[in-house]
């Protein structure tokens, strides 16, 4: 079974998924123990919660990679993991994946954004900074902004609160060398917004359609070790130590 753990970064994904992939909602602690339980081979990792519940621990990512579960991460928190995890034979995919693990992005709420619920489609309410600084990239090589406004632009971006980043509010707040052109680049930044996080998470989806529907051989070079929170947590399984 292929199982995706998927929310706002890719609202149509039940549209455009492969049917062969089973979509869950973003992933909190013990989901993906969940998941190998209901017999889970393939998991994705694209959106997971982390404010008001304990996010996906990196203990049960080893637990599946253990197991040969075969374990893919993109776009949002499953990028997080997936840099994190890389070295134990979680894949990562996409851009954003890069810039974590080259340590080239290493704050976590780069990929956070604010959202309405699952009825109203994920309505984005926020953008998140790894979006909007590939939209500042995206424009200053179209010659759109100069490279004066777009430093002055990701500067602001970069110290902005994750919930009140919006492209209004970062060209309302920015110090412009010329505040004239706000409501221009507010323009300029709607109008040619970058879904770097989109643009990943289908490169997942195409990944989990095209991987064999089985576990793979465990790995060798390393041991998933239980320690006393694990089982404290995970009594029920049947783990060696």
């Amino acid at each position: 079974m292929k199982l995706l753990f998927v929310g706002p970064t890719l609202p149509d994904a039940a549209d455009i998924a492969d049917p062969g992939i089973i979509l869950r909602p973003p992933a909190k602690q013990g989901d993906i123990i969940g998941a190998m339980e209901a017999g889970a081979s393939v998991i994705g990792l694209i959106d997971g919660l982390f404010e008001n519940v304990a996010p996906v621990w990196h203990k049960e990512i080893l637990f599946a990679l253990s197991k040969g579960v075969r374990f893919y991460g993109a776009a949002s928190m499953g990028a997080l993991r997936a840099a994190e995890c890389a070295a134990f034979g979680m894949v990562g995919i996409g851009r954003i994946f890069e810039a974590y693990a080259s340590g080239t992005v290493v704050d976590d709420s780069a990929v956070a954004q604010i959202h309405g619920p699952a009825e109203l489609g994920h309505l984005p309410l926020s953008e998140p900074l790894i979006n909007v600084q590939a939209t500042l990239r995206a424009l200053a090589e179209a010659g759109a902004i100069s490279e004066a406004e777009q430093v002055v632009l990701q500067e602001r971006a970069e110290t902005m609160f994750f919930k009140s980043l919006t492209y209004r509010s970062l060209a309302d707040t920015a110090d412009l060398p010329d505040p004239a052109r706000r409501q221009e680049i507010s323009g300029l930044l709607r109008a040619n917004a970058v879904n770097q996080k989109r643009i990943d998470a289908l490169e997942l989806l195409r990944a989990i359609a095209d991987c064999p529907d089985e576990r793979q051989q465990p790995p060798r070079d390393w041991a998933f070790k239980a320690n006393s929170l694990w089982r404290s947590a995970f009594h029920r399984l049947e783990i060696a130590s």
